[in-house]
C-alpha cells in the first residue's frame, strides 16, 4: 500500500479509537475540511472538530479505495448516536452515514478532505422525518449553523480551541 494509503487507515483507525490527537497529526497545518455540515481551515480547528466527535461514540468501517502521490478514495460509513445531549425528540437517534471521502495530499500529509454523503438521508436518520429533517437536508446553511453551535458548545465546556 502506498504511504498516503497507510496514513488513510491510520487516520480512520484513530477515528475509532477516538485519538483526536492521533486524527489532527494526518493533516498539514494549513489543511482544509469540508462535508455536509462542517468547513474547517488549519490543523487547529480541524483538530477541534474531531475532538468533539470522538467525544460521541462514533464507530466506522472503511476501506482504502486508491492513494497516490496526489490523491486518495475512502469508502467510510459511520454509525454513531445523534443528539444524546439534545431534547426529544432528537435525542440518541442512531445514524448511520454512508460517505465518500476525497483527499489530496502535500509533503506525506492530508491537505484537503472532503467528504460527500447523501445530506436527506443524514437528516432523517439524525433528525427524523419530520420539518427538522425535512430542512436540514436541503439546507448547507442550516446544517452549518447547527454544526458550528454544537462545536462552540463543545469547545466552551470542554476547553480548546475551535
Amino acid at each position: 500500500m502506498h504511504p498516503n494509503g497507510v496514513l488513510l487507515a491510520k487516520l480512520f483507525t484513530a477515528l475509532n479509537d477516538h485519538d483526536h490527537d492521533m486524527m489532527a497529526s494526518c493533516y498539514s497545518s494549513d489543511a482544509r475540511f469540508r462535508d455536509i455540515a462542517f468547513h474547517r481551515k488549519g490543523r487547529e480547528e480541524i483538530h477541534a472538530m474531531w475532538r468533539m466527535i470522538c467525544h460521541g461514540d462514533i464507530k466506522a468501517t472503511f476501506e482504502v479505495l486508491d492513494a497516490d502521490e496526489r490523491d486518495g478514495h475512502v469508502h467510510v460509513v459511520d454509525h454513531y448516536t445523534y443528539g444524546r445531549s439534545e431534547r426529544p425528540p432528537f435525542a440518541g437517534r442512531h445514524v448511520r452515514n454512508e460517505i465518500h471521502s476525497r483527499f489530496l495530499f502535500r509533503d506525506g500529509a492530508i491537505w484537503r478532505h472532503e467528504d460527500d454523503c447523501d445530506p436527506k438521508q443524514w437528516a432523517h436518520s439524525a433528525l427524523g422525518y419530520g420539518l427538522a429533517g425535512f430542512l436540514a437536508g436541503r439546507s448547507r446553511l442550516l446544517r452549518s449553523y447547527k454544526a458550528k453551535g454544537k462545536l462552540r458548545r463543545f469547545v466552551r465546556t470542554a476547553g480548546g480551541s475551535a
